[in-house]
């Protein structure tokens, strides 16, 4: 159920020495994680090259890799192109830096209005008639396991299976101890549909990590005041039940029958080691009981599964 997103160690959220890059994938192997997530925008490729020299001393059969189509590296830089030939040739780019003829999973990347602004109404467009077509005939070709889309925001999920069956869906931030949005409606389409849901940033960006602290963080910035008395509620009850913060955040996601994986993005070998002891730890099921009575969480059943490919 654990994965490693590797958005922080291919240098998205600032600079990360090649060398402690190194040293968390080979943390995360030797943890027995064998899920990769990656996107050209991390790092303008860096994180797929990361990825990919670490990958060349296993054999392909060991692991899965997810990567994203949407935004491509061209002169060192990421550009927006949704379109068909865009996202063939993005897809192309992604599997010379990660050293693959094929990968399990390819996803939409960003098709936020966080984003996009205006322009998301074009945008979508353009991937409905562009970005899925192409991923659609990469599967076919068997060059992709799993297609979907990767975003923030929920709704954004939803209207794409308005366009096809998808297999897959990252969500981040938004199925959280802090933000539940994607579990009234997504989560359960996706069980209808059978589609598969992986969680990312399960401590969005920081605060469920940190606790009520002056420099927690909450999607990258400063921490509203109605997500800080939400820490703080939360806090409280793992306090009573001897449970810390951040083990209950990176478990929460799992117990939701839809989702196969949770991919927190730590910046060093030492955070993921920290992940993978939080997530084995057993929780009692009193402690999500207590969290459910106190409105602070949809108190859902064990998983049913984690297979994406």
């Amino acid at each position: 159920m654990l994965g490693l997103g590797c958005a922080t160690i291919g240098g998205l959220h600032g600079p990360v020495a090649a060398e402690d890059a190194a040293e968390t994938l080979q943390a995360a192997w030797e943890l027995g994680i064998r899920s990769f997530d990656v996107a050209p925008l991390y790092g303008a490729g860096e994180g797929e090259l990361r990825l990919g020299r670490f990958l060349r001393e296993h054999a392909c059969t060991e692991y899965t890799v997810s990567t994203k189509v949407g935004w491509r590296v061209q002169d060192g830089r990421c550009v927006i192109d949704y379109s068909y030939d865009g996202v063939r040739r993005s897809f192309e780019d992604s599997l010379t830096r990660l050293g693959l003829d094929r990968v399990d999973a390819a996803l939409i990347h960003d098709l936020d209005p966080y984003n996009h602004g205006a322009a998301l109404p074009a945008r979508f467009a353009e991937a409905m008639q562009g970005a899925v077509p192409a991923l659609l005939a990469l599967q076919r070709e068997g060059r992709v396991g799993a297609i979907g889309v990767a975003v923030n925001d929920p709704a954004i999920c939803i209207a794409t299976l308005d366009h096809a069956d998808l297999d897959l869906f990252l969500i981040a931030g938004r199925y959280t101890l802090v933000d539940q949005a994607a579990a009234d409606v997504l989560l359960p389409l996706c069980l209808e549909r059978g589609a598969r849901v992986m969680v990312g940033a399960p401590f969005n960006t920081g605060v469920l990590a940190s606790g009520i602290r002056p420099e927690a963080r909450f999607r990258h910035g400063p921490v509203p005041p109605a997500v800080w008395d939400r820490v703080l509620a939360l806090e409280q009850i793992c306090a009573r039940f001897g449970v810390a913060l951040p083990q209950a955040a990176l478990q929460f996601p799992a117990r939701h029958p839809a989702v196969s994986l949770v991919l927190p993005g730590p910046r060093s070998a030492a955070q993921l080691r920290n992940c993978v002891a939080w997530m084995n730890i057993p929780i009692p099921e009193p402690f999500w009981q207590a969290l459910a009575a106190a409105g602070l969480s949809n108190n859902v059943a064990a998983p049913i599964g984690s297979e994406w490919k």
